[in-house]
């Protein structure tokens, strides 16, 4: 027994080989602890979803429209040519935000539910009695056979059937966004269903209108309103959830006299701004914009707008139209705080000597937005040179502080309802190619390749491996001569904007609509209207084929000013 070694001693537990022991013990906690935290990372970081940016207030969005939009010096805006985005187009698309479209079964299945808890009341009818638009079976007969009929679309929303304009139709409306689109918008319809009893009381869908041709469907409204409401919290969508409805064209206003005095304001008079492309227009107003929001103050702005020859048929600049032929005032008026012009100078010049009221006048652009956020008086006038541009305020060191609200301005409400009427008219299942050529094809230096790569002969070369043979394809392009694209249409069903004129002729409503708005005066649908329509048709387009991106490797703004790739 002497002899024997204990039976649990071991020579690493000598007091010699202790602080060994205990150096190494912490070794392998401090890795225990290491592995259980990547653990516990990895499982948060497998099962965390992050915020939608589609459903980020629009304060919060910013940062996805200035990546799309980098400051250009005021030569750099010369053509204006090709498409133009607006606030409503720039939102990066995600489809994980449509999850809960409506499926044909989910109608299916409700009606098996109804039909197990009622009882028909009526067991006898004749075929000439008036369909009964309200009938909770009804309703799913039309949102099954909508969502059969147009197989291209994901609806959201139906609403309850209403009667039509005789005793055999109802009225039906609906929200929806193509299956296949880029776009994350919501687009509204609503149509007149042609009905027929049978004779064993079962009724049946004989046809379906045309695009908006149920009206009785649309969302009515009041015209009161409140300024600055919480719509620009809600989701950021193409179309309000009533867009169907007439736009607001009234202008804000200030009846009472402490209101008025007790606001402040900011104000940008004259400027190189005037009559330039809508590109350098809007950086500049967007900038205006952005001030007035920094400051806090209501901006005063004015309503008429000089269109730049590049869009006229005359070739020469004109005068006195209006911002709401373009853009959509109210949505603008929702989202800021802003009063006419003519509407604040004649209250200015009413209550200014009675209550005190004070201006502040800076004729420098290098002023920055910043000195001022430290001025009390009532109102501050920027006055700019014609060698001034208003999006200089916004450049240098306040280009860190202004942010540009790209949100707050969308193409005209009257503008989108024709790209829709015109989409609905393709089915929403078409591809689109943009093709600008014009001045940029015949200057070869600076695109020396964009004549030969637009070509008949160069688009059908690109587009045979982009656009299935026998699709409709919608070209939005700058070459005046329609017959030049002739050699697509052995491949393709070509359309053009052209095609769709009925939508702004004098029989339109349109055309009756921008007549009321221009006090009687007829108004053209000029170039810019043309511009943004060709734009809005185009993203909603199935495929998307741009000139620069796809159809030649010139640069946008000619030799060597192509962004290198990041």
């Amino acid at each position: 027994m002497l002899g024997r070694r204990p039976l649990f001693r071991n020579r690493n537990l000598r007091a010699e080989n202790l602080g060994q022991n205990v150096s190494a013990l912490g070794k392998n906690l401090w890795f225990t602890f290491f592995v259980i935290g990547v653990l516990i990372f990895t499982i948060i970081a497998a099962t965390h979803e992050p915020e939608d940016p589609v459903f980020r207030p629009s304060s919060t969005s910013t940062p996805l429209f200035t990546e799309k939009v980098s400051s250009p010096p005021p030569r750099a805006f010369k053509s204006d040519d090709a498409l133009v985005k607006t606030g409503e187009d720039l939102v990066a698309s995600n489809q994980t935000a449509f999850e809960t479209f409506i499926n044909v079964t989910d109608v299916e299945s409700a009606v098996i539910e109804e039909n197990d808890e009622v009882i028909s009341e009526k067991t006898e009818c004749r075929v000439d009695d008036p369909v009964n638009c309200r009938d909770p079976d009804l309703f799913h007969l039309l949102m099954g056979t909508a969502m059969e009929h147009f197989r291209n679309l994901h609806f959201y929303r139906f609403g309850k059937p209403v009667p039509g304009n005789n005793a055999s139709s109802c009225h039906m409306a609906w929200r929806f966004r193509p299956k296949e689109g880029k776009e994350t918008a919501f687009y509204k319809d609503y149509r007149e269903f042609t009905l027929k009893r049978m004779e064993n009381c079962t009724i049946v869908v004989t046809g379906i209108g045309e695009y908006h041709s149920g009206p009785n469907a649309r969302k009515k409204r009041g015209r009161t309103r409140e300024k600055n409401t919480d719509k620009d919290n809600e989701v950021f969508e193409k179309a309000p959830s009533n867009v169907d409805a007439h736009p607001v064209d009234a202008l804000p206003t200030v009846d009472s006299e402490i209101s008025f005095s007790e606001e402040k304001y900011l104000i940008y008079s004259v400027g190189g701004d005037r009559c330039t492309s809508m590109n350098q227009y809007l950086w500049s107003f967007h900038c205006m914009l952005g001030e007035a929001q920094y400051l806090n103050r209501t901006l005063v702005i004015d309503l008429n707008v000089c269109l730049s020859k590049i869009y006229t048929k005359t070739g020469q600049d004109e005068e006195g139209k209006d911002f709401r032929f373009y853009f959509d005032f109210e949505h603008l008026i929702d989202s800021a705080s802003v009063i006419d012009q003519v509407h604040f100078w004649s209250k200015w010049k009413k209550w200014q000597k009675k209550d005190g009221l004070s201006l502040h006048t800076v004729e420098d652009v290098k002023v920055t937005p910043m000195k001022l956020a430290e001025i009390k008086d009532t109102a501050i006038m920027r006055k700019f040179g014609s060698n001034n541009y208003w999006h200089q305020v916004c450049e240098g060191e306040a280009e860190s502080v202004i942010s540009r609200p790209w949100h707050m301005i969308w193409k005209s409400r009257r503008l989108l309802d024709i790209a829709s009427v015109i989409t609905a008219r393709l089915n929403w299942d078409f591809d689109a190619v943009h093709v600008e050529r014009g001045e940029k094809a015949k200057d070869k230096q600076r695109w020396p390749n964009l004549d030969t790569d637009t070509s008949p002969e160069g688009l059908l070369s690109t587009l045979k491996h982009k656009i299935d043979d026998g699709r409709d394809l919608y070209i939005a392009t700058t070459e005046s001569n329609r017959s030049f694209f002739d050699p697509l249409k052995d491949k393709y069903t070509t359309h053009f904007i052209d095609e769709y004129k009925d939508l702004w002729d004098s029989q339109s409503d349109w055309y009756d609509e921008m007549k009321r708005l221009s006090n009687g005066n007829p108004v053209e649908f000029d170039g810019y209207m043309r511009i943004s329509v060709d734009t809005e048709v185009f993203l909603r387009a199935k495929k998307q084929i741009e000139t620069f991106n796809d159809l030649t490797k010139d640069c946008k703004d000619g030799i060597n000013t192509c962004k290198s790739s990041r």
